[in-house]
This record gives C-alpha cells, structure tokens and sequence, in this order.
C-alpha cells in the first residue's frame, strides 16, 4: 500500500533555517484574489497570505497578515492578480519536456507551424544543420499529428530518404505512441521484409505487389512504426544525442514546468536506469520543483522475478533533493489519435489497410497485466496504468479485481491514467475498486475534430474525458498535460474542461462532461495532491501547507469560460521562493543541468 503521509523534504545540507524568536513571515501576498481551493471558494475570499520557512503560516485578512510582518518581511501585492495552489502534474514526462524543447519541433497551431510534409521535412532538415543535430547520431522531430498535416497522412520513408539518404531520420508523432523513419533508419534497426511485427506493436507496410508475393513474406516496412516498433527508433535516436544536449533535458523541463505554474511534477514511465541516474544527479544540483518518478511496471516486475529479495524501486515517503519514486507505470494500449488504442467497438474510419472491424491492439497479454499489478501491490508501488481504449479499461479493470481479491482491500489510489474512452459502467467500477480517473483533457482541444470525424464518431467523441460522469459519482478526478504529447499548460488544461472546445472546428465537443471552473482547478491541485497522498501538504492554500503558489493574470472561477484560455501564469513559488520568472529564464536558456555519462540511457514513453 502506498504511503498516505508524505514528508516534505528537509531542508538540504547546504541550507539552513533560522526560527526569529517572534512571529516574522519571509513574504505576504495582499492586493489580488486568492483561491484557497479549500473549500467552496465563496466570496470574498481572503485578503492576504503569509509565508514563514517556506510554509503557509497564515491565511485571512491584511490586518491580521500584517502581525507577521517583521523588518525582513517582503511584501508581494498582486495587483489584482490571482493567487492559486501551486499546480501538480498528475501525469507527463519531466526529461521529455526537456527532449520537447531539445530536437526539431513537428508540432502544427498554436504550438507550432508545421503544416504539411513540405513543412515537416524542412523542419527537419534545418534541426540537422543546428549545432545539436550536427552532432546528434539521428535526425530527429517530435510533434508532428497526421490529423493536421494537409496531405492527411504520416510521412513514409520516402519522405524522410529526401531528409537524409545517409544519415537515419526519426519524425515522431504527437501520441509519442508511434512515428516514422527514412530508409536509413530502417536499416539500422534491421527492420525489412523478413523481419516480423513485434508483439503489442505494428511495423506498416507497403502494399504487396503481384509479382513478389513469396519474395516479401510480411511486406517491406513503409516507414511507419507504431507501439513496440516504434520504441527501438525512439531509444537509438534519443540515446544519440550529443551529451550536452542529454545534461540539460531535466532542467529545461523543470523551467518549462515552472513556467506553466507547476510546483510538482511527474517522470511517469522511466526506466530503472533513469531513476538511478535522476537520483545520482538531484544531490549535484537539487531541483527547483518536485518530480515524482514512476518506473516502467515491466522493468520492475522482470527485476522482482530476476531476484525476488531485491525491491528495484524503492519507494520514497520523503523527497530527497526534489525527487521521489512512488510506484510503477503500466502500458496497456496505444492512443486515439493514432489509432492505436484498444478498443471493444471498431474505430470509425480505420487506418489505411485495415478492415472495417478494426478495434485496435493490446498492448501486453491479460495475464502480464494481471502479474504486473499484483506484483506492485505486494510490493507496496503505486500502480499508474496508460489505458486509453475502453477494451484496454476492461483489461485494467480485471487486473485490479484479481489484485484486491489476493491482496485484500486497501487505500492504495491506483490510477487509470488518459482514460479517454472510460464507459460509465467502467466509472462505477472505477469508483468500487478506488481508482482515479486522470483524464487528458487537451484531447478534446487537439483532436476533438479528428475524433468526431474519423475516429470515433459523434456520439462516442462527445463523452471524452467524462469528467463530469466522474463527478456525478462523487469521485475525486485528476487532469494531466502527458508534456510531451502537449505543452505542460496549466491554463488550456483548465480551459479545455470547462469548454471542451475543439481546435479546429471550433465547436463544445459534449457539452454534458463540461465541468466548473472550480472543479478544473481542483483537478491540477487539491485533487492531484491526493493522487500522491500528498494532501496535507499541498495541494491548497491552508495555514501549515507548503508555500507552492502560482500567481495568474486572472482569476478562472470569475472570468468568462472563453477568456481563460487568455489567462498567464505571472510568477510560480515555490515554498515561498520565486522559481519563474528567475532573470528573465526561459525555457530555451534554462540552465544546464549537472554533467551525465555519455551512455545516458534517455528513453521516453508517453
């Protein structure tokens, strides 16, 4: 079972913390809105907050706040401006906001401006001749969403052989579930005609041809690689970055992280080797944020099974410098927008050479999954599983059910992590078993168009991200960004799940899943707190809490739905310190980080 009592860190060896002998706060937050999130947020809400050691020590008006106030004190009107929780990523990937910032941008509008395979492939090739793909092994983009591309297709090798003939080419897709390479690449990862799909993932095709029918006995790759094919091209073409573009991943992460007004953040899905290094490294130059890490479920299962007296993941109850292992991650399916995820009812229009009853795939057999979570119960991990097909959700479903009946009952807060697709039968079970629904609710912005249109149809597109279905059941929800599949942005998560408005058409994609304001705030807060069984501590604006605070341009419960879209995040603390913006960093100057081995094992799933 997961610890329910988290720590906060103790202050590291090299700082130190001094107590006045009377009441003397370091700071005081006055002159704007503060939404405590502890409560129903009636107003007036209170004038002022003060901050002592890094902790919330009072909350209420400016008269009573002025009685902390000392020769020392710094005061911080906000002008207006509104004070929140500190944000907490209940789901991403803190190296691939790094790795997002470090390779060749594929992404379309508003985030990018690739547009069709012209763009990509120019894109690509100008990220070659830059200072980091001169001496990266591969040329390598992320971002790109056949969805938006004009030619409403992935690039084929061919595309990519006019990027490089002699140097191996990677675009990866928006999902981060698949992606495509040119012929080079192909060649390197011995990927041809004879060479078979691997199992939970697809190497597509090119059509065969009358005249060679024994000659290609599964078909010559096209370049397209989803799922388990596609993690291969990933790895190498990660793993052969240059090492002063891996040292800096982490840090550019975390100031992007920052940026957005996020305190506490996620590595979902690191290999054993990552969180070896993540721990190594924190001590050499602590982070600015908390990451909380969770190993892939295979890696640490396979460890278990390798040496059962060994407990490959260590689960921490107290960060220690910024960093903390909590539990495990699974992958059960694929995505949506790739048409990759597991399904029980076929995808409206199929992917090209698939028959109509095409649902999808899973990832891992039914009794992998059953192993993997019974495993981390025994254990003690934390289970987070990416499951975005309803099938993929009836698989969870089932491996859970066993678990409990083996393990017993308990308050171990198991997360379904995207759950785009979740029944409502599936949310009453989610509700008996005592997992939290942590939604991806971008998806609706994104590819909401391409949901309706292509890939699931009206009717199913429009119950998405069914947070409200959650709510309806007096369930606790999370919401994540899945950074890199999208920016980390705080405020489009809020937007996008009061307004479920697509990117494209522009249209509310299922107006009954549209929640308040208040309870999309709590989704990135007080509720992703208890997610990490770190309630008591963060999470809202209470005497005794960390002094994790975001202060925005405007207050999301009092704006129109449609301007908070609008709002910005003006400065993020973090217990009480400014930690954005710091001499005007951003996320393409953020600091390097500590040096790394050359062999820096870098791979990303999302």
């Amino acid at each position: 079972m997961i610890s329910l009592n988290v720590q906060p860190e103790a202050p590291h060896a090299d700082e130190t913390s001094t107590t006045a002998a009377r009441p003397e706060a370091d700071l005081i937050f006055h002159g704007g809105e503060i939404v405590t999130v502890a409560g129903t947020e009636t107003a007036p809400g209170p004038e002022a907050v003060a901050v002592k050691d890094g902790v919330i020590v009072y909350v209420g008006d400016l008269a009573g706040a002025e009685a902390w106030e000392g020769p020392g004190t710094r005061r911080r009107d906000l002008r207006g401006q509104a004070l929140l929780p500190g944000f907490i990523d209940a789901h991403g990937h803190l190296g691939g906001i790094g790795l997002q910032a470090t390779i060749a941008n594929l992404l379309a509008d508003p985030d990018g401006d690739v547009t069709d395979l012209a763009s990509l492939k120019a894109k690509l090739s100008e990220w070659a001749e830059s200072d980091v793909g001169k001496q990266a092994k591969w040329i390598v983009g992320f971002g790109y969403d056949d969805a938006m591309l004009a030619e409403g297709r992935h690039p084929t090798r061919e595309d990519l052989d006019q990027v490089s003939t002699n140097r191996p080419v990677l675009a990866i897709h928006q999902s981060y579930h698949l992606g495509a390479v040119n012929s080079e690449g192909l060649r390197l990862l011995g990927f041809d005609s004879t060479f078979q799909d691997p199992e939970g993932g697809v190497i597509r095709r090119r059509p065969r041809t009358p005249e060679e029918p024994f000659k290609l006995p599964f078909g010559e790759p096209d370049g397209v690689l989803e799922e388990t094919a596609f993690e291969p091209a990933s790895k190498a073409a990660t793993e052969g970055l240059p090492l002063s573009a891996s040292a800096g991943l982490f840090m550019k992460g975390v100031a992007s992280a920052a940026r957005f007004g996020f305190t506490t953040v996620q590595e979902g899905g690191v290999t054993l080797a990552n969180l070896k290094l993540l721990r190594q490294l924190a001590p050499l130059k602590p982070f600015k944020v908390d990451v909380v890490a969770y190993v892939r479920a295979d890696e640490a299962t396979a460890a278990v099974a390798d040496d059962p007296t060994r407990d490959p993941v260590g689960v921490d109850t107290r960060y220690r410098f910024g960093v903390r292992a909590a539990g495990v991650k699974m992958y059960l399916d694929g995505s949506p927008q790739g048409r990759t995820a597991w399904l029980t009812e076929p995808y409206t229009t199929p992917p090209e050479g698939k028959p109509a009853d095409y649902r999808g795939y899973r990832r891992i057999k039914d009794d992998e999954a059953v192993q993997q979570v019974g495993t981390a119960y025994r254990r003690g991990w934390q289970v987070l599983a990416h499951v975005n097909g309803d099938a993929s959700i009836d698989q969870y479903i089932q491996a859970v059910e066993t678990a409990v009946e083996a393990c017993g009952p308990g308050d171990r807060r198991t997360v379904a992590v995207h759950a785009q697709t979740a029944r409502a039968d599936q949310l009453d079970r989610f509700k008996d078993l005592g997992i939290i629904p942590s939604f991806f609710p971008l998806h609706t912005f994104y590819w909401g168009d391409w949901y309706r249109h292509t890939v699931l149809g009206p009717e199913r597109a429009a119950h998405i991200s069914p947070a409200k279905w959650a709510l309806d059941r007096g369930m606790i929800y999370t919401a994540h960004h899945d950074a890199p599949v999208a920016l980390p942005n705080s405020i489009m998560i809020l937007s996008s799940q009061v307004t479920r408005r697509t990117r494209t058409d522009g249209i509310v994609l299922g107006a009954g899943q549209c929640v308040s304001a208040l309870d999309a705030v709590r989704s990135i807060t007080l509720n992703a707190a208890h997610q990490y069984g770190e309630q008591d501590s963060k999470g809202s604006i209470e005497v005794g809490k960390l002094a994790d605070l975001v202060v925005l341009t405007g207050n999301p419960l009092t704006v129109d739905p449609d301007e908070i879209k609008d709002i910005r995040v003006a400065e993020t603390f973090k217990r009480g310190e400014s930690i954005h913006p710091v001499h005007a960093t951003t996320q393409e100057d953020a600091e390097p980080g500590p040096a790394v081995p050359a062999d820096y094992p870098w791979h990303c799933s999302c």
